[in-house]
């Protein structure tokens, strides 16, 4: 009898233990939709906080940590929970603190550490999560490392930089980003040789050859990670690596720099050592910018099985806007074929803005006063229904456009400025630089944030560093508030759309009417659910062919605020149907 009990109750364990796998696995699939499993990074919808334009709190004309901290209940609002913070170091400033003197401290036009802290506190308490600029191709010329590294040839950093001792002659041409003359290497007497940099002359390229400076960036990186950040955006660090032979490359090269600029030498080695040596001892989101040349280069970095980086952003599509406009052919394909190489495997940003850009209404969709509000809010349904981490840049959400600066004068752009002096010297064309500049000058996205009508936008009571768009009287959150049709409602429509459908995150994605011109129609479907997006890229009614029934589908959103039925879409419509 005994024996037939514990046989029965050894029965009922193994089929409660084959159950619960089982449950478990069901659960599991559902929990891991897609290539991969749930990450908080890859639900996040990100803003790109740009702090010297966003608000400034103490009426120096510079936007601050101050500032930021009296608007966390604004940004809560959005609805997005992971901010991307702009470099907030201390730096001389070349290249708007992208040229950072000290990795550890906060700009002193920005505020202090425990103005930091507090910034910290209060984006957590809202559920919000920071991740911060990690700028270590380069560093400011007056950081103590260069200081060091500039005074002789044989000082204990001199290997933390570039050099070419000028005894060997000049070095091989690079090309220079930033430099006025195009140059990336600059003489320097002290030590009667040259440095390299990418950039600004005063941004000298570290040398990630030397394992005591990568240690010294992995210590930069524990220092914030430890006061609770939760990760890194690596700026420029595709152009890390390089070949310290320095090898004469074909003239020319520089029409095409990133093929060899990118991806040198080690670069995945370094990008091993830190992620064992810092980064996956943190729950932090790592993103690289820009991802080679290849499909190839770009899952190098983010596939999970190399332990590399958590995700990286192209910039393909960034690259298609013109002044005269764009091919939305070439725009889906860009888009589609990515999606495509990482359908199984890694992880991708979804961007088409950002601090290095012009305003995104302006480039991409329409700024004139019918239709910026209305294209807006197309291309921000684009963004939030792509299969990738969307990254939103501020002022977006509000349909800000380019201020379209008219004088040389007014802009403060240091490689705008450069270039115009270069174009000065060489006899180069100015008024065609100049409408140039107007529509794709990154001076464009970093006006002011347009807060309010009073003065200078809400943005400061003193002068502000950089002049604001005076369509502010008209475009602001204030007024957007109190408006239920504005860019900034429909805006937090879209990102309470995509916490609510996992499928707009993880779905497979499958392009419809492929040859379609102008426009661009799609599902996303995961988990028995198919959502349907099709977005009119025109500024007239277009025919879309989705070759689906939508007729018991549920609408999600319109941009028009009414479904339009048929397969017509107005100029710049915009609609996500829940089908099934």
């Amino acid at each position: 009898m005994n024996v037939q009990k514990l046989f029965l109750g050894l029965l009922v364990f193994v089929a409660f233990v084959l159950y619960s796998c089982s449950n478990n696995t069901d659960q599991k699939s559902a929990a891991q939709p897609g290539n991969s499993e749930r990450k908080w990074w890859k639900e996040a919808v990100v803003y790109q906080l740009y702090p010297r334009s966003f608000k400034d709190a103490d009426g120096d004309g510079i936007g601050d940590l101050k500032g930021i901290i009296s608007k966390l209940d604004y940004l809560k609002s959005l609805g997005i929970n992971v901010i991307w913070l702009n470099p907030i170091y201390q730096s001389p400033n070349d290249d708007n603190g992208y040229d950072i003197s000290d990795y550890r401290n906060i700009m002193k036009e920005f505020g202090t550490m425990a103005d930091f802290d507090s910034l910290l506190k209060g984006m957590h308490e809202r559920g919000i999560k920071l991740v911060m600029d990690l700028v270590v191709n380069h560093s400011s010329d007056e950081h103590e490392w260069f200081k060091q590294s500039r005074s002789s040839r044989n000082n204990p950093y001199r290997d933390y930089y570039h050099w070419w001792n000028a005894d060997r002659g000049k070095p091989p041409y690079r090309y220079s980003l930033f430099d006025i003359n195009h140059d990336a290497w600059r003489y320097d007497s002290l030590s009667d040789a040259y440095y390299l940099h990418y950039f600004s002359r005063k941004q000298p390229d570290l040398n990630w050859e030397n394992p005591k400076l990568r240690n010294e960036v992995y210590d930069i990186m524990k220092f914030w990670l430890d006061k609770g950040i939760d990760g890194f955006r690596l700026d420029a660090f595709q152009f890390v690596a390089k070949d310290t032979t320095f090898p004469v490359w074909p003239q020319g090269f520089e029409k095409n720099f990133i093929k060899y600029y990118a991806m040198g030498p080690h670069i995945h080695d370094y990008l091993q050592e830190m992620n064992k040596q810092v980064l996956s001892k943190y729950d932090a989101m790592s993103v690289a910018e820009g991802a080679g040349n290849s499909f190839e280069d770009a899952h190098d970095l983010v596939d999970a099985d190399r332990n590399e980086l958590n995700m990286a952003y192209a910039f393909d599509a960034v690259d298609l806007a013109k002044p005269g406009g764009y091919s939305v052919l070439k725009l889906k394909e860009i888009f589609s074929r990515w999606d495509s190489a990482f359908a199984e495997k890694g992880w991708l940003s979804i961007f088409l803005a950002n601090h290095d850009q012009a305003r995104l209404v302006t480039r991409f969709g329409n700024d004139s006063d019918s239709f910026r509000t209305i294209s807006s809010k197309m291309l921000s349904t684009f963004l939030l229904t792509m299969r990738g981490t969307p990254y939103y840049y501020n002022g977006d959400e509000l349909g800000m456009t380019n201020i379209r600066f008219d004088k040389i004068e007014d802009y403060r752009d240091m490689p705008t400025l450069n270039e115009y002096k270069h174009l000065q010297q060489t006899g180069g064309d100015i008024p065609a630089f100049m409408k140039t500049i107007s529509f794709s000058c990154r001076d464009n996205g970093r006006t002011p944030f347009q807060w309010d009508n009073t003065t200078n936008a809400g943005f400061t009571t003193g002068t502000p560093w950089i002049k604001v768009n005076p369509n502010y009287t008209t475009i602001n959150a204030a007024a957007q508030e109190k408006d239920s049709s504005s860019c900034l409602n429909y805006f937090r429509k879209l990102t309470q759309i995509r916490r609510d459908n996992l499928a707009l995150v993880y779905g497979k994605y499958t392009l419809l009417d492929k040859d379609n011109p102008d426009a661009y129609a799609y599902t996303r479907e995961w988990n028995g659910k198919k959502i349907l997006v099709l977005l009119n890229f025109r500024s007239k009614p277009v025919t879309v062919s989705a070759g689906l029934d939508v007729s018991k589908g549920k609408l999600l959103v319109d941009n028009y605020g009414g479904l339009n039925s048929g397969s017509q879409l107005r100029p710049y419509e915009a609609v996500i149907i829940a089908l099934q």
